[in-house]
């Protein structure tokens, strides 16, 4: 498979942590979405995220529709140098954080159809879009386990490096790179035992599928 970036989201164990680590994985999500079965709060995000100070792992803090006032507490309390915004945030409240932090900011687009790639328009201040399922009322904005039309990623531009997420696992990564050629890959729900619990099995078979 050709190398994409790989992110899991969702992360919150030391012992998940060193298992990416030990796959190579290049990031790893920690959600500060309240209503997630994988949130974790303000202490444990900075245990995690002075672990993997100075390791080969990129911590992004995840957060939907969050005022902007207290998304600023959390990135000046963990100095966070990467962020996925995975609301209905938009260019605006990106520049707000780009004026008061040195951010790398992923943003979220839910795709049900090819008129939902118009958002990254009016998102070009964000460094990566990440195209996810689009949820329906009543689902979480991510983690899942549902996937949307990938076909309808092929044959467009795309100006900034981007990752695909939703209901990737082992049984359809492998398609992913025979379709398109996505910057970074990220999964969560595909790597749990049940919401919001990883498992290292699983993480250990995906990595020696992308790795073979």
């Amino acid at each position: 498979m050709n190398k994409s970036k790989i992110k899991i989201c969702g992360i919150n164990e030391i012992k998940i942590i060193d298992c990416c680590i030990n796959n190579g994985v290049e990031y790893c999500g920690l959600i500060f979405y309240e209503k997630s079965p994988r949130f974790v709060n303000l202490e444990l995000a900075k245990k995690i995220i002075n672990y993997v100070y100075n390791k080969k792992i990129i911590p992004v803090g995840v957060f939907v529709n969050k005022p902007l006032n207290k998304i600023m507490k959390i990135i000046k309390k963990t100095c966070l140098k990467h962020i996925q915004l995975h609301g209905d945030e938009d260019n605006n409240y990106i520049k707000h954080l780009k004026k008061e932090f040195d951010l790398k900011i992923i943003k979220s687009i839910g795709i049900n159809n090819k008129d939902d790639l118009r958002k990254m328009d009016d998102l070009q201040l964000s460094d990566y879009f990440l195209f996810d399922y689009k949820p329906k009322i009543n689902e979480l904005p991510g983690g899942n386990a549902k996937s949307f039309d990938w076909s309808l990623l092929q044959n467009i531009t795309i100006n900034k490096p981007w990752f695909i997420s939703g209901g990737i696992s082992i049984d359809n990564i492998e398609q992913i790179n025979k379709k398109l050629i996505p910057y970074g890959i990220d999964i969560s729900s595909g790597v749990e035992e049940k919401p919001g619990i990883k498992s290292s099995h699983k993480i250990n078979a995906l990595l020696k599928i992308i790795n073979a």
